[in-house]
C-alpha cells in the first residue's frame, strides 16, 4: 500500500466538501481511496465511517478523511474501531493537536460547519504534523487501543 494513499468517505451532508477535498488531495499527489457516498441522496453516516475504518484496518490506507453534516456522528462511528483515532477538527489548532498529542489517523469535518478553504488548511496541517512520540502522549494514545 502506498504511504500516500488516503481513504475518504462521507454521507450526503459531507458529499460536497468530500468532492472538493478529494480533488485537492489528488492535485497534490495523493492517491485517494473514495469509499462514498456518491451523491446528495440521504444515506446513513455510520456505514461510511465503518467502511473507512475497515479499509484502514485492512491496510488500504494509513490516514483517512471523514465528513458528515456536523462531523460528530461520523467521528463517533469511526472511533468505535480500536485502530482508529478520529478527530473532529474545525481550525488549525485542533488539526495540529490532533496529530501532535493524539496521533489521530482520521480527520473529521462537518460539511455544514466548515468552509472548503479552512478544511483544506486543516487537512494540510493534519498531513504535515508528526506525532510527538514518547512520554505522556504515547502513554495516553496506547490506552486508547488497549484500555487495560
Amino acid at each position: 500500500m502506498p504511504s500516500k494513499t488516503i481513504a475518504i468517505a462521507s454521507d450526503h451532508g459531507g458529499f460536497e466538501l468530500k468532492t472538493e477535498l478529494k480533488k485537492y488531495l489528488m492535485e497534490t499527489g495523493y492517491t485517494v481511496l473514495d469509499l462514498g457516498s456518491d451523491s446528495l441522496e440521504s444515506v446513513d453516516y455510520p456505514d461510511f465511517g465503518y467502511a473507512l475504518a475497515g479499509a484502514m484496518k485492512e491496510g488500504k490506507a494509513k490516514l483517512g478523511v471523514l465528513i458528515c453534516g456536523s462531523g460528530i456522528g461520523i467521528s463517533i462511528a469511526a472511533n468505535r474501531h480500536s485502530e482508529i483515532r478520529a478527530a473532529l477538527v474545525h481550525d488549525a489548532l485542533t488539526a495540529r493537536l490532533s496529530r501532535q498529542h493524539n496521533d489521530a489517523n482520521v480527520i473529521c469535518f462537518g460539511g455544514r460547519t466548515i468552509g472548503p478553504e479552512v478544511a483544506r488548511d486543516c487537512l494540510n496541517i493534519f498531513l504535515e504534523t508528526k506525532f510527538e512520540d514518547g512520554g505522556r502522549h504515547s502513554r495516553r494514545v496506547n490506552k486508547l487501543s488497549d484500555p487495560k
